[in-house]
């Protein structure tokens, strides 16, 4: 008798045949392995019977249970349901498959298609599914011999594989090993994109050569769309197979595997073929399908580590502009920016040190260096502080921005806050600088708001993240018509404020670019 366990609410599916025990657990040296925390290392037990197959708990924590009914030992029959933890099955009884189709005359092509169907943690489930089989594709060894060299062959591969640095160089080492263990004149590795279409990575032949990357698509996109094993001992002949690649390349036999990781995503597709009249047989599929799922979960962990890299990349340039905190989530979430640019509305904020010209000229280069990288320093802490964005130095100028490209409702008040850190913290500044016998520093403040362009601007040689238009220029303005140690906002900015400081209103003051007065505020300190 032959039944089937299916997955209810899960992709799992496992074919329940003979008369051996078939142990039922999360481990993946189990012949059901599920991989789920309800589910006991070693949860329970199934034997195929002239009656049913029998399931017997293996003393799990979270039981076992047929048709809703927690049990030690049962009978069950076709169409009942079993739930190991709470991972749900049907059993169905599966028809007796047709005797096999004689074997083809000798020189005359079979044209014979096996298709496996690949579980769902491929990686695990593959190697328990090929531990029988492996072994007998190395010719010349008694059964424990060729368990120990199965084993010895597949530890070898893994810990190669995850000595590669990259993915090319994993890739690489992929197609050597797929080498070293088939009989293949090809190998070609094609991997998946966002939309789950293929794009060659790797095909070479047998002597290192760049082999044609083109791979029959009829093959491939079964492997992926239906998540099969395919073997093919004469795919030109074979009724599956007919697309126009098989034909022109003369493939003899071909096997595809896909790549599949976690969460059951196909990664991409591992394919060998050859032209010759070597057929690959059953066993060369039970190798490849275990092989792939190593190959697999070294792929996957070297995409992580590749997309990490870049990551921290990414958010170690990002921090010299933006708060530790905004550059990590504009690193972990790049859908986050629009890089070509958009309209934003930004608070922004200029700072200026007023007769730093004069003061410079009694200096030396190095003093005057060093006083400006501690002023700078705490300015871009006080920006920071409060969730801004450095845009940039300009001479001994500071201009920040909120709102780009992260906006939150309430930038015009930190802008604020920000500002009068700023004052704060160099009082602090020039306190010691006296105490110090050094010079001192005076800045003003200019504060606006309002709808600009944010988005990279320069060259093809250099760009940089910045926003510019009108209400940048008003901020630069109004920084200008500050006092030593005087803060000035715009009315905009002023109504935008959700708990203002006290503020004196100012003359409406004539702003160069601005056809009419504005109405100024100044901070009360």
């Amino acid at each position: 008798m032959h039944y089937r366990l299916i997955g209810v609410g899960n992709t799992y599916t496992f074919e329940l045949s003979g008369s051996a025990p078939l142990s039922v657990g999360r481990a993946v040296t189990n012949d059901c392995a599920i991989v789920d925390p309800t589910i006991s290392r070693k949860h329970a037990d199934l034997k195929v019977t002239p009656g049913g197959v029998e399931v017997i708990d293996a003393g799990s924590s979270n039981g076992t249970y047929v048709n809703g009914v927690q049990i030690e030992r049962s009978l069950m029959v076709a169409g009942d349901e079993v739930t190991f933890g709470k991972v749900v099955f049907k059993l169905e009884q599966v028809q007796p498959a047709r005797p096999a189709a004689p074997p083809a005359p000798a020189g005359k092509p079979g044209g014979a298609t096996i298709v496996r169907q690949i579980p769902k943690t491929g990686e695990a489930l593959a190697m328990g599914h090929a531990a029988g089989k492996i072994g007998d594709s190395l010719p010349g060894a008694d059964a424990t011999e060729r368990d120990r060299r199965r084993l010895a062959m597949l530890l070898e591969v893994s810990k190669g594989l995850t000595r590669s640095a990259d993915i090319e160089a994993l890739l690489q080492k992929i197609a050597e090993y797929a080498f070293q263990v088939l009989e293949a004149d090809r190998v070609a590795i094609q991997l998946t994109d966002d939309f789950g279409l293929l794009h060659p990575k790797i095909s070479r032949d047998r002597r290192g050569e760049r082999a044609s990357s083109d791979i029959p698509q009829s093959i491939a996109r079964m492997a992926v769309d239906d998540k099969v094993a395919v073997l093919s001992d004469d795919a030109a002949d074979d009724q599956r197979f007919q697309g126009q690649s098989v034909v022109l390349q003369k493939v003899k036999s071909a096997m595809c595997v896909p790549l599949i990781g976690s969460e059951n995503r196909v990664l991409g597709v591992l394919y060998v073929d050859n032209f010759s009249l070597k057929r690959f047989n059953e066993s060369d599929l039970d190798f490849l399908i275990a092989f792939s799922g190593i190959a697999a979960v070294a792929i996957e962990n070297g995409q992580l580590a590749e997309r990490i890299r870049k990551e921290a990349l990414a958010r170690s340039n990002f921090e010299r502009f933006f708060t530790p905190h905004l550059a990590a989530r504009i690193a972990s979430s790049p859908d986050a920016v629009k890089l070509g640019g958009d309209k934003r509305r930004v608070a922004v904020l200029f700072s200026d040190i007023r007769g730093f010209t004069a003061l410079s000229e009694t200096m030396n280069p190095d003093t005057m260096a060093r006083l400006l990288t501690e002023y700078f320093t705490e300015m871009v802490e006080c920006v920071f502080r409060h969730g801004g964005t450095l845009d940039k130095f300009i001479g001994d100028a500071v201009m920040a921005q909120w709102g780009a490209p992260i906006g939150e409702p309430d930038d015009c008040d930190r802008a604020m806050q920000a500002a009068l850190d700023m004052m704060e913290e160099l009082d602090r500044l020039n306190a010691r600088w006296t105490a110090e016998a050094r010079p001192t520093l005076q800045i003003g403040i200019g504060l606006n708001v309002g709808d600009v362009f944010a988005g990279n601007i320069g060259s093809d040689r250099r760009l940089e993240y910045t926003v510019i238009g009108d209400p940048v220029n008003v901020s630069s303005r109004l920084c200008g018509a500050a006092g030593p140690g005087e803060i000035l906002l715009s009315e905009t900015f002023r109504n935008a404020l959700g708990a203002p400081p006290p503020l004196v209103p100012l003359p409406p003051m004539e702003l160069k670019g601005k056809s009419q007065a504005m109405p100024v505020f100044r901070v009360q300190r």
